[in-house]
């Protein structure tokens, strides 16, 4: 018997207990991959239910239901095998599973033995581990089929499997194969998208397809499937050591598919490598507007609002949905684009923004004519929806009515915050109004440099139904704002890019900044990677610093941070839903929890006080 084979991994864009939308998208998936002859489909992790669940995998009724679907899968499976990815209730116990069907016929089930616990992730919470080496039978149709530690013999190869988490570990299952060693490895996976995790995971199939001397294939899911993580598609395969397969990322398709034609005796397996997003202003190029298209028909809207300032954060939203449209039209067409909106839409690419994208400018006598010219003028030139109007009315009869019941008259020497607070809060019932017009998604604006220091007023710049930039901090901001314009050709730009951040609520004449109120966004970021990502305390964050700031100065802003971090926790347990695109975010309900009440790190900044 020849042992060459068509390998064959699809991405699948899924949505959480969507049971016609999720099948659909395997069949079309295992259709193509028969048209050209695939002898061997893989598919996503918990590609049947979709893999953001959450609590629902507590549930009786949803595992009971998602491996009834398998009734739908095994007849389009002639000719072919294919590995599907559902949850199943085996002996009272949940587990995560992939179920291998061969020809019309179920062989097994995988169930994942490590459970993704770290950051972003809750599986032990779901999911109980698998022990290594360990087969049982479960009933299915009246048959009992292996499940466990699964490994075949199927058309003259060994097969064994991992799923996702299994694989990052040292101590995993591809350690205890049965046989010794197999020829052919198959991991579904869900892996979030983070910068730079595609060089990674490329990495660790290449190295463990050499270390346990096989070929291993890898799929993972696709787009902003429950409304914070994003999966990038990424299919990989690699032989000994050596890449032989890998697709292009972060696509608009419901599905892509990726083949390569693989030789298990010999050197003549056929590589089919092609190129990728290489770096982080690329990636985040692709990643937001692909996860703000999957948030705005998932969600069953019909556009965006946005309180457009001028400033950094609002122009990078406006052109990261400029960028949805642009990328959305050229992969899809017209048509498909339409479709999978669910609405009709004009022809024209600005047409189209000027549909989906209103932007309002809500100016005060404390705002500029540069902020307004640069608003504006990035709106006219992406083509969004632009209206112009004042809060001056709203801010001064809100100043009236507390001034009266509190019997004084409020000052900026004595009142500053309570002043710039109260036009940020006063511009958010009407952009409000704008959105619930249409059923359009209002769009928060606050980064996560501003998360992290609570630089943010509450239910004002944080107001709104997604946050698309709330994981991603202030100096990556402005960086992808000048490639953006040099590099994407949004010209539009080139007005904000021009301006010092600014939050404009002073009155004019102070030349209020943003990091003259905080610190240089530089070193915020630093102290953040260090105390937040890195979990170190003040001390060990000012020692490792040290060497690159004045002493006095890092004190204070270390001083600085730690308190407004401490302070500011409760605004960040109300951020609008984020998409987690970095390695790490400050959003509570992912990646960061951290007490609402807390000691404030007072004994750890008064010890920081008395190094020399």
């Amino acid at each position: 018997m020849s042992r060459k084979l068509l390998i064959g991994g699809a991405c699948l864009n899924q949505i959480p207990m969507a049971w016609d939308h999720n099948i659909a998208n395997i069949k079309d998936a295992i259709t193509a991959a028969k048209r050209q002859s695939v002898d061997l489909l893989c598919l996503p992790e918990l590609c049947i239910t979709g893999y953001g669940c959450e609590d629902m995998f507590l549930s009786k009724w949803l595992p009971k239901k998602a491996l009834s679907k398998i009734d739908e899968i095994v007849p389009l499976t002639e000719g072919i095998a294919v590995l599907v990815g559902l949850p199943v209730i085996f002996e009272d116990k949940h587990y995560n599973v992939a179920c291998f069907i061969d020809d019309g016929e179920v062989l097994g089930f995988y169930a994942k033995h490590h459970l993704a616990k770290n950051g972003v992730h809750y599986e032990p919470r779901w999911f109980e581990s698998w022990p290594y080496q360990t087969v049982k039978k479960i009933e299915l149709r009246g048959k009992e089929v292996p499940f466990g530690s699964l490994e075949l013999d199927w058309k003259g190869i060994t097969l064994s499997f991992e799923i996702c988490e299994d694989a990052w570990f040292e101590d995993r299952p591809a350690c205890y194969l049965q046989h010794g060693r197999v020829d052919l490895i198959l991991n579904p996976s869900a892996s979030h998208f983070a910068f730079r995790k595609g060089d990674y995971r490329e990495q660790l199939v290449t190295s463990s397809s050499k270390r346990f001397e096989t070929t291993y294939v890898y799929t993972n899911l696709l787009g902003n499937e429950a409304g914070r993580m994003i999966y990038d598609g990424d299919i990989l395969m690699a032989q000994r050591g050596k890449l032989i397969a890998r697709n292009k990322r972060l696509s608009f398709e419901d599905w892509n598919l990726l083949t390569c034609e693989v030789s298990f005796d010999d050197d003549a397996t056929v590589s089919n490598v092609q190129e990728d997003w290489a770096d982080r202003l690329q990636e985040i190029s692709r990643v937001i507007p692909l996860a703000l298209f999957d948030y705005l028909r998932k969600s069953k809207s019909r556009g965006f609002v946005l309180s457009l300032s001028g400033g950094a954060d609002s122009s990078s939203i406006a052109t990261m949905v400029a960028q949805m449209v642009r990328l959305g039209l050229s992969e899809l067409g017209h048509q498909e684009f339409q479709r999978k909106l669910g609405f009709d839409i004009p022809k024209e690419e600005k047409a189209i923004v000027k549909q989906l994208l209103w932007t309002a400018y809500q100016g005060t006598k404390n705002s500029s004519e540069a902020t307004l010219q640069s608003a504006q003028g990035l709106a006219e030139s992406i083509g969004a929806t632009f209206y112009h109007w004042r809060i001056d009315e709203e801010v001064a009869s809100y100043r009236a009515k507390i001034e009266k019941a509190i019997g004084r008259d409020l000052t900026w020497e004595r009142d500053d915050i309570t002043l710039q607070n109260i036009q940020a809060r006063a511009r958010s019932p009407i952009i409000w109004m704008l959105a619930n017009l249409e059923r359009y998604l209002l769009l928060s604006t606050s980064n996560r440099s501003e998360g992290d220091v609570g630089y943010a007023t509450m239910d004002g710049d944080t107001s709104g139904s997604i946050s698309p930039i709330a994981a991603i901090d202030k100096a990556l901001v402005l960086e992808w704002l000048q490639y953006a314009e040099q590099t994407l050709d949004y010209e539009g730009l080139r007005w904000v890019n021009d301006l010092t951040p600014t939050a404009e609520l002073r009155p004019l004449e102070e030349e209020q900044t943003d990091e003259d109120d905080l610190m240089p966004y530089s070193v915020l970021v630093q102290i953040e990677e260090w105390g937040i990502r890195e979990r170190k305390s003040p001390v060990e964050v000012f020692e490792i610093m040290r060497v690159d700031y004045p002493k006095s100065q890092l004190k204070a802003w270390i001083t600085k941070f730690f308190r407004l971090w401490s302070y500011n926790q409760w605004k960040r347990e109300r951020i609008a839903p984020s998409f987690h695109v970095d390695d790490f975010n400050v959003d509570p309900r992912t990646w960061c929890r951290f007490p609402i009440l807390s000691g404030g790190f007072e004994e750890e900044l008064e010890e920081l006080q008395k190094i020399e």
